[in-house]
């Protein structure tokens, strides 16, 4: 039984690799290529900043969506579906020959998206149940790391001169291929975690304080205002307002994803050094000094610059969220963390506000993120709270509820 079981957690795992590199492949495929979409269409910029507003709020739907079928069907068919219809709409966007077919390609990128965020994460989650240890980083690392290869993809593609089209088709395609070959492959619902009922989950939510949970997601949605700007609009940013090329423009959201890549890989170590609330603090002044670098910039190279500095600070948020929300949750059940969360889907979408408002003055989206970094600096003790009777801050990702 052991090693029939342990055959088939290997290839669930290596399956749910492949899911989360083919979905960091499409988002960075799209996003970097935003300014030739905005071209080819001749969009204002009030009209994309709406259709990028549009991603993440459809983006809920979708996962909210995938959440209620899950149950039923498992995480696997579920992301098996969803997540060829992420690379067909890519597809689509490319060939979209007016501003609704856009729209619409554009809405069904979004709804597919959250699909397979929720589901591939859910697969994650088997993973790290039945392997018994914590991996959510090491998926997390392939989703970056094919995003920056998209983004190296891009620049090329620009450089050339390659058409819509054929520069979404091609990693579609490969994508497409990883997705159908691996999908059959990803874990069964049966062996799948069973999460706590709706009543349960209830009656212990009363036991989860909120204040310290406030103060925490109060920088986790700061922190998530500047990377929607940056992921969303930093090629943009380069190439209209600082005149950098197609080839150049792409590679802010590259280093950037480098930068989180390489400040996530060493965190874990820095924190038990010198503790979470010390990290946090450091990374928000590091974060607001490049963000300020990036919005001052006078060209594209040093902009880059700040972009990494941004990353390099802004990584270790997040992950000590989580380890904070650990230590306020008495139930075991990663009902804080699920508070968290929220706080995060708010800041994507806030941040998709606030640099489209700043669409045609972009500097300006990157000064308020940097702005916001003092509220990060000023919330970095409750990055660190003294942990509630019966919290556990090392409770296995397996054991919290999806929300």
């Amino acid at each position: 039984m052991a090693a029939e079981i342990d055959q088939r957690t290997r290839r669930g795992r290596r399956s749910a690799y492949a899911a989360f590199g083919v979905q960091g492949l499409s988002f960075a495929a799209l996003v970097t290529r935003i300014p030739e979409i905005q071209k080819a269409h001749n969009l204002s910029d009030t009209t994309l900043a709406l259709v990028l507003l549009a991603v993440p709020v459809v983006a809920g739907v979708g996962s909210v969506l995938a959440g209620s079928l899950m149950p039923r069907y498992g995480s696997g068919p579920v992301l098996r579906i969803a997540q060829p219809f992420v690379l067909l709409s890519i597809i689509a966007i490319g060939l979209a020959p007016d501003d609704l077919a856009l729209y619409a390609t554009t809405a069904l990128f979004g709804l597919f998206v959250g699909a397979v965020d929720a589901s591939m994460n859910a697969q994650a989650v088997t993973a790290e149940t039945l392997y018994g240890k914590s991996l959510l980083t090491g998926f997390h690392a392939v989703w970056s790391a094919a995003g920056i290869v998209a983004g190296l993809w891009i620049a090329l593609a620009n450089r050339v001169d390659m058409s819509l089209s054929a520069g979404f088709a091609i990693p579609a395609a490969l994508g497409l291929a990883v997705s159908l070959w691996t999908g059959r492959l990803l874990y069964a619902r049966e062996l799948e975690t069973t999460a706590p009922s709706g009543e349960q989950l209830r009656a212990a939510a009363k036991r989860v304080p909120w204040k310290p949970i406030v103060i925490i997601g109060v920088a986790v949605t700061c922190m998530y205002i500047a990377d929607s700007a940056t992921s969303s609009y930093s090629a943009k940013y380069l190439k209209d307002d600082l005149n950098a090329s197609g080839t150049v423009a792409p590679l802010a959201y590259v280093v950037y994803q480098v930068a989180m890549m390489l400040s996530r890989t060493g965190a874990d170590f820095v924190v038990r050094a010198y503790g979470a609330a010390r990290v946090v603090a450091a990374g928000a002044v590091v974060g607001g000094l490049g963000l300020a670098i990036a919005a001052a910039a006078p060209g594209p190279a040093v902009a880059i610059a700040g972009f990494a500095l941004a990353g390099l600070g802004l990584a270790v948020v997040v992950p000590t969220s989580f380890s904070a929300a650990g230590r306020l949750d008495p139930t075991g059940l990663g009902i804080a963390v699920a508070r968290v969360n929220v706080f995060n889907y708010f800041g994507f979408v806030l941040g998709a506000v606030v640099a489209g408002a700043a669409a045609s003055q972009l500097w300006i989206a990157y000064a308020v993120g940097a702005v916001l970094t003092l509220v990060i600096l000023a919330s970095a003790k409750g990055f660190q709270p003294a942990p509630v009777a019966g919290a556990n801050p090392d409770t296995p990702v397996a054991q919290r509820p999806v929300a």
